[in-house]
């Protein structure tokens, strides 16, 4: 039996239309008042056909672009163009709104009389949901991997900076003892100050392409706070109001307790810079329980989190989006380094950890900390001294090599010298009375951590250090074996590593 034998083709066409569930079909008379409903419709828009029909369509747009008159302008340009066709926010009769595609067309009589509308409405919410968070994903994935590109240039530059400033820093100490006339002291001062601040711009380099040297101990961040309190405070104009918010049995945290004490002053700076007529700084911490890549792209876990908010002027999302880069500053000339965020950055992420930073322009800007749990206790290991009488100084790097060796004989050492691994390995054959090899790591030929694990398995009584202007942290598991001194290296840098390694 032909089911449609007894349907006329209206009938027909009224059947398909409702059993039509994915679109909401219905019409309107020329004036927009819905004259026909589907189960389309009933499903997207909420509404039975007994509840809408005789409504205008007006019903089914928001208030602000019913405020615009885009409902009547929509009719309109269906009657003038012959369609009209959009995307945009609709409201469901529970109030909630969806994103929706729509498509008008006039429908006409044979003699050309406008009879009404036919609408046609897709919901394509879940679809616009999707691809907003494929956009947010394939955008932290450019930000990480412009943030890493960025990070290995910075950290081979700070590298070789680190030379330069070795052999500066280092120069300066030995003309020390030669330069007796007061001006010629001053000047000394002078370049040692401004070599100084070159070291301390070159770490906060280092710790954003996290490659600074961090010294991590266990703590629990409020004590370390407790204990900075006063330097924050001094931070801080009269018109701004420092505000603590410490939650109580915090765990510990492995950190670097002078890398974090700078973080925390940084943050303080950029807050009170950002509030110029004043307001307040709220400095919190919480234990939270993170789950996979709830922030940035951290595994699930227990994490530390110290919050600095203010109450400033907040970042337009153009700024947010750069705001880590280093030299990236919204200051004004010399109020800044813009190294700030990136040493902060820098610190989190080599401490295992992420930084968050919300913001919004006249909502303040609030920069979070997240830092693993450590559960494990530290372990203190306090090493016993002796004297040393020759060491061989390697370095591939000449100025380098023999700023290193006046160091080594003004602390009463009899010094050798050699250009790469292979020459010194050479002299260690010939001279079996040297007791400390100190070596710089990156050199051709034969590098300095082949060079000190052929020197321990041939003399294992010698004591090695090894230098770089490269962290230890980036330079492999397999150097942690050895003593490590981070360049630019100072005499008393020196001293205390040899006491460690006596």
């Amino acid at each position: 039996m032909d089911l449609n034998a007894d349907l006329t083709d209206a009938e027909s066409l009224r059947l398909f239309i409702d059993s039509v569930n994915d679109y909401a079909i219905f019409t309107l008379s020329p004036d927009g008042r819905v004259t026909s409903w589907n189960s389309g419709a009933r499903r997207i828009k909420g509404y039975t056909a007994e509840e809408i029909v005789g409504e205008h369509l007006s019903r089914f747009y928001t208030p602000e672009d019913r405020a615009a008159e885009l409902p009547a302008r929509a009719l309109r340009q269906a009657v003038e163009k012959g369609s009209f066709s959009s995307e945009g926010w609709r409201v469901r009769k529970d109030g909630s709104r969806f994103w929706a595609s729509v498509v008008i067309d006039p429908v006409r009589a044979s003699d050309g009389r406008l009879l009404g509308f036919a609408k046609i409405t897709r919901d394509l919410t879940e679809r616009r949901e999707v691809a907003a968070a494929l956009e947010r994903a394939q955008l932290a994935i450019f930000q990480s991997q412009k943030l890493e590109a960025l990070g290995q240039l910075t950290g081979g530059v700070a590298h070789d900076f680190n030379n330069l400033l070795a052999v500066i820093i280092n120069g300066i100490a030995l003309l020390g003892t030669e330069v007796a006339s007061p001006p010629g002291r001053r000047v000394l001062a002078s370049m040692e100050n401004a070599a100084t601040r070159g070291a301390r711009l070159i770490e906060q380099l280092l710790a954003f392409a996290r490659q600074q040297p961090l010294q991590p101990e266990r703590h629990v961040v409020n004590d370390r706070i407790h204990a900075f309190e006063p330097v924050l405070r001094r931070s801080c104009t009269d018109s701004v109001l420092l505000r603590m918010d410490l939650a109580v049995d915090l765990p510990a945290v492995l950190i670097d307790p002078v890398q974090f004490e700078a973080s925390l002053l940084n943050l303080l700076t950029n807050a009170r810079d950002a509030m110029p007529d004043g307001g307040v700084v709220t400095l919190s911490t919480r234990r939270q329980r993170l789950g996979d890549d709830q922030v940035g792209r951290l595994p699930a876990g227990d994490y530390v989190q110290v919050s600095v908010a203010d109450t400033g002027q907040g970042m337009t999302q153009a700024v947010l989006d750069r705001a880590i880069e280093p030299f990236f500053s919204t200051k004004g000339a010399g109020k800044g380094t813009g190294l700030g965020l990136s040493q902060v950055y820098g610190l989190s992420q080599q401490s295992g950890g992420d930084l968050q930073i919300e913001s919004a322009p006249g909502k303040g800007t609030t920069v979070s900390i997240f830092l693993p749990v450590d559960d494990a206790a530290g372990v203190t290991v306090t090493p016993e001294v002796k004297a040393r009488d020759r060491a061989l100084v390697v370095d591939d790097n000449s100025d380098v090599r023999e700023v290193a060796a006046e160091l080594f004989r003004g602390l009463g050492y009899d010094v050798l010298t050699a250009e790469d691994g292979e020459a010194a390995l050479s002299l260690l054959a010939r001279h079996g009375d040297i007791d400390l090899l100190f070596s710089d790591v990156a050199m051709p030929r034969r590098d300095g951590l082949s060079l000190a694990r052929e020197a321990r398995l041939r003399w294992p009584a010698m004591d090695i250090i090894l230098a770089s202007g490269y962290p230890w942290p980036s330079l492999g598991a397999e150097l942690r074996q050895f003593k490590f001194i981070q360049k630019p290296y100072r005499v008393a840098d020196i001293v205390r590593k040899l006491r460690e390694t006596a």
